[in-house]
C-alpha cells in the first residue's frame, strides 16, 4: 500500500513559473551553473546551487552556500515571485520532450514507507552527496526537489488523471530553453483528492526511479526532526516528502555512458586482446557512431574508430543485477582489465548522460582528456523494478531518465 498526501505547495506565481523553473541541481557542475543563472534573477539554482552567488572558490559544502540558499529563497517569497497555496492540494505535472508526453503526480509521499521498503531503491548513495543535501533540507526547512517515483499500474489514478487535464486549465504552461514543455495543473476538488488518494492504496510499491540522494537526505532530515519532537504524532510535515509519481510505463530511460582515461598500461593491441576474451569484436562500418542497438551489445571508441562489441555467451546470468549490461562491462572488463574497482569513487572513469549524445564521447576522447569511450544499450524500468523487487541495487550510473523534473515549481515546507 502507498501512501500519498496532499500539502500546500510554495509555488511560483503564473507570470514567473519559466523564470524559476531549473534543471535539477545535480545534472551540471558549479560552471555551468554560473553561467545558466547570467540575466536569470529568479532561477531556482540561485536558492538549489547556491554557490553561483558566492565567490568562485568558495567551497560547495561550505555553510555559507547554505545560508546564502536560505536568503535567496525567503527573498524570492518576500518579492512575490514564490507563494503558498492556502489549502493542501495535489498537482500535476506534464513534460513534453520530442512530442512525447509523460504526466506525473505531484505529492507527498511517507518517510516511513521509504525505512519500510514500501518505497524501493536501486541505487547506493554517497555519504558526501547525502550530507549536502540534508544541510540544505535542514536549513531551508524544506524539500526543494522533487524525488521522480515510478508505479506499476494504476487504472484509477490514470483515469483521474486523464480526465482532469481534459477539463481543467493549467496554471502553468510553458516550453524551457531547451525546447521541453512544462505544464501544471492543480487539483484542488476534495472529491478528486480523495480518490486518489484511495487508489494509490492499491498500489503495492513505489521505486525510486531518480533523486536517490535527496531522498535519502529527506528521510534522515525527517528522523532529526522526530529526535527533535519524540511526541510527534506522524501527522507533522516533516514526516513526508516531495515526490512526483509517474506510471512506469510512460517513462524513458536513456543511455548512460563511459568515458575513460587510460588503457592501464596497455597498447591497443593488448587491451583488444584482452577484452576479446570475454566480448566479441568487430569495426563498425555504418555512419556516424555507434548505438547498441540491443541488450549485451557495447560501442567502444577508440583511436578514433568505433567497434561494436558483443558479450560472449558464457559471460552472459539471468541475475538481476549481474545480467545488466552495466554490470557486465563492469566486471568483465572495467575491473579485470582497466583496474576500476569502485566506478563511484575512481577518478579515472566519468560518465557522460545520453541526453548529450555520443558526439560527447568522440569529443572527450579526441580532445585527449580521455583514452577511451563506451556507448551502452539503455537499462529499461522492467530492468530497474526487477532488481529494486528483489532488495538488490544497480551499479552506479545506470539509468539516465529524460526529461529531468524542473526544480522550483513545487516546494514543500516542512513546517514546525
Amino acid at each position: 500500500m502507498a501512501t500519498i498526501r496532499p500539502f500546500m505547495a510554495i509555488r511560483p506565481a503564473e507570470a514567473y513559473a519559466k523564470d524559476v523553473a531549473a534543471l535539477p541541481y545535480d545534472v551540471m557542475n558549479r560552471e555551468e551553473a554560473r553561467e545558466m543563472v547570467q540575466g536569470k534573477p529568479w532561477s531556482f539554482l540561485h536558492v538549489d546551487k547556491a554557490e553561483v552567488d558566492l565567490p568562485k572558490d568558495i567551497d560547495v559544502y561550505s555553510p555559507a552556500v547554505y545560508a546564502k540558499a536560505k536568503e535567496n529563497l525567503e527573498n524570492m517569497i518576500h518579492n512575490g515571485i514564490l507563494g503558498q497555496d492556502l489549502l493542501p492540494n495535489l498537482y500535476l505535472y506534464r513534460m513534453t520532450m520530442n512530442g512525447r508526453s509523460q504526466t506525473g503526480l505531484v505529492c507527498c509521499t511517507s518517510v516511513d514507507e521509504y525505512i519500510n521498503g514500501t518505497i524501493k531503491k536501486h541505487e547506493l548513495t554517497r555519504a558526501d552527496k547525502e550530507a549536502d543535501r540534508i544541510h540544505h533540507v535542514d536549513t531551508l526547512n524544506a524539500n526543494t526537489g522533487p524525488i521522480f517515483l515510478a508505479y506499476k499500474e494504476n487504472k484509477d489514478a490514470k483515469a483521474i488523471i486523464d480526465g482532469w487535464t481534459a477539463a481543467v486549465k493549467p496554471v502553468y504552461d510553458f516550453v524551457a530553453e531547451d525546447g521541453i514543455g512544462h505544464t501544471v495543473w492543480v487539483i484542488d476538488s476534495d472529491t478528486e483528492i480523495g480518490m486518489l488518494v484511495e487508489s494509490f492504496k492499491q498500489v503495492k510499491n513505489l521505486y525510486i526511479a531518480d533523486g536517490h540522494h535527496r531522498n535519502a537526505s529527506a528521510v534522515k532530515v525527517a528522523l532529526k526532526h522526530r529526535e527533535a519532537k519524540p511526541d510527534y504524532t506522524g501527522e507533522e510535515e516533516f514526516n513526508y516528502y516531495l515526490s512526483v509519481l509517474f506510471a512506469a510505463e510512460d517513462l524513458y530511460i536513456m543511455d548512460y555512458n563511459r568515458v575513460v582515461k587510460d588503457l592501464n598500461g596497455y597498447n591497443t593491441e593488448e587491451f583488444m586482446q584482452e577484452i576479446g576474451k570475454k566480448f566479441d569484436i568487430a569495426p563498425y562500418t555504418g555512419e556516424g557512431p555507434y548505438h547498441p542497438e540491443a541488450l549485451h551489445t557495447f560501442g567502444l571508441y577508440l583511436d578514433g574508430k568505433w567497434f561494436k562489441m558483443t558479450a560472449k555467451e558464457e559471460i552472459i546470468t539471468d541475475d538481476p543485477v549481474l545480467g545488466l549490461d552495466v554490470s557486465i562491462l563492469q566486471k568483465e572488463l572495467l575491473e579485470p582489465v582497466l583496474a576500476i574497482g569502485d566506478p563511484r569513487t575512481n577518478k579515472r572513469i566519468d560518465f557522460v548522460g545520453g541526453i548529450r549524445g555520443l558526439g560527447e564521447l568522440e569529443r572527450r576522447v579526441d580532445s585527449g582528456e580521455m583514452r577511451l569511450a563506451f556507448s551502452m544499450f539503455p537499462t529499461s524500468m522492467e530492468e530497474l523494478m526487477d532488481v529494486a523487487d528483489e532488495d538488490m541495487t544497480m551499479p552506479p550510473k545506470s539509468t539516465w531518465f529524460e526529461p529531468k523534473l524542473r526544480s522550483g515549481l513545487f516546494i514543500h515546507d516542512l513546517g514546525e
